[in-house]
């Protein structure tokens, strides 16, 4: 950490220069003979990625940034505050702290914050945000896992992100693969809390975290303007297979979509099929990735138009977690057909169909946009329909 970043004629620098090209400010004189100017760009090229991510970083003075992959990689204040809104008391161990976000949002919710991060820089540079931030967080410069075992201390909980060790690329996503390795060590875990949440890429098979991880009580499955960021893993020390329940949430820019369930509903029951009625309606990117695909027809009676295909379908509209839209025609697939309607301009989507989005635009000439939205989809017949549609917004 260098403490001449912080210096006020640097940070009046890197303010007015965000928006600066980082080539042109290298070919200039360097703006301070004191510092090298490649980490001047480095503050501004980090700073810049905190402007939607974490606006508390962003919009505080003095903040002192880590190289932007620490940025990439870190939580966004959004997921943050939705974790931390899960669980409360006491106090509470981050033993894999990083940027330290997590922390910030959790410090809300604990009187006492405890993060440990191995890489003693980066600890002082949390440090220093967090007197910015002006949070009562303890900073610990070590191994959190290691801390643990040196400490007489216990916690109300504990909060894991492990990450995948580098020599698991092209391999198989598995906890064991990353450090710390949780499912080792969840016994000495959970000697030290009752509670453990662990956070997780959304690359983790949810079958494969869940037999790995054991004693999960809730997986919480977490989108961002339909793109799924986290996987939140909730363990208990006595929770039982029965108490296992799914929850997904999207959170948009207007509103947040919530669906729960039970993986044991999802092979309980089964869907029922229909052709296209007046309603279409395509689940978010968190349900998706929960597989509750029977769960979704049965809790909101509605209809699937295939097993594989993912689509809904119902007579009177309904509030649904996900796109919803208004069928305004029904096709077979048959490229003479959909001609006659004329269409250049539409969005396309395919759910359970052989052609791609960009083999049907390039063979039905059809520009991207508009107002018009084709699904291009399989019915529970295995007949081949065109589904012409317009988007119903969803209400705030």
């Amino acid at each position: 950490m260098n403490k001449d970043i912080l210096n006020t004629e640097v940070q009046y620098f890197i303010n007015e220069n965000l928006n600066t090209i980082a080539a042109s400010i290298l070919l200039k004189k360097p703006p301070f003979e004191y510092l090298d100017t490649r980490d001047i760009i480095e503050q501004i090229e980090a700073k810049k990625r905190c402007f939607k991510k974490l606006p508390s970083w962003y919009h505080t003075p003095g903040i002192y940034y880590p190289n932007k992959l620490n940025i990439e990689q870190t939580s966004s204040e959004i997921t943050a505050n939705y974790k931390a809104a899960l669980i409360s008391g006491n106090s509470i161990i981050d033993i894999t702290g990083g940027f330290g976000v997590d922390c910030l949002a959790f410090s809300k919710h604990f009187d006492q914050v405890t993060h440990c991060e191995i890489n003693e820089d980066l600890s002082k540079i949390v440090a220093h945000n967090y007197t910015q931030l002006n949070a009562n967080i303890k900073t610990i410069a070590t191994d959190g896992l290691a801390y643990l075992k040196a400490t007489n201390e216990t916690f109300d909980w504990i909060y894991i992100d492990p990450s995948r060790r580098h020599d698991s690329k092209g391999k198989v996503f598995f906890l064991n693969d990353c450090m710390p390795n949780v499912p080792e060590h969840l016994s000495f875990l959970f000697s030290k809390s009752k509670h453990i949440l662990v956070k997780t890429s959304p690359l983790l098979d949810i079958t494969i975290g869940y037999n790995e991880l054991k004693h999960v009580k809730n997986l919480h499955i977490v989108a961002v303007n339909n793109e799924v960021k986290e996987l939140l893993w909730i363990l208990e020390r006595d929770a039982q297979t029965a108490d296992f329940s799914i929850c997904t949430t999207n959170i948009t820019k207007t509103h947040t979509e919530t669906f729960n369930f039970l993986p044991e509903d999802e092979s309980r029951f089964e869907a029922e099929y229909h052709t296209p009625l007046h309603f279409i309606y395509e689940p978010n990117a968190a349900i998706l990735k929960s597989g509750g695909f029977n769960a979704v027809a049965n809790q909101l009676q509605i209809y699937k138009l295939h097993k594989h295909s993912h689509l809904y379908t119902s007579e009177q509209y309904i509030e649904f977690p996900g796109r919803s839209f208004k069928v305004l025609k029904t096709l077979d697939y048959n490229k003479k057909t959909l001609q006659k309607e004329n269409i250049n301009k539409a969005n396309i989507t395919t759910r359970n169909f052989p052609e791609t989005v960009e083999q049907l635009r390039k063979k039905l000439k059809i520009k991207d946009g508009g107002d018009l939205y084709l699904f291009f989809t399989t019915d529970y017949n295995s007949k081949k329909l065109v589904l012409i549609c317009e988007k119903i917004v969803a209400k705030p």
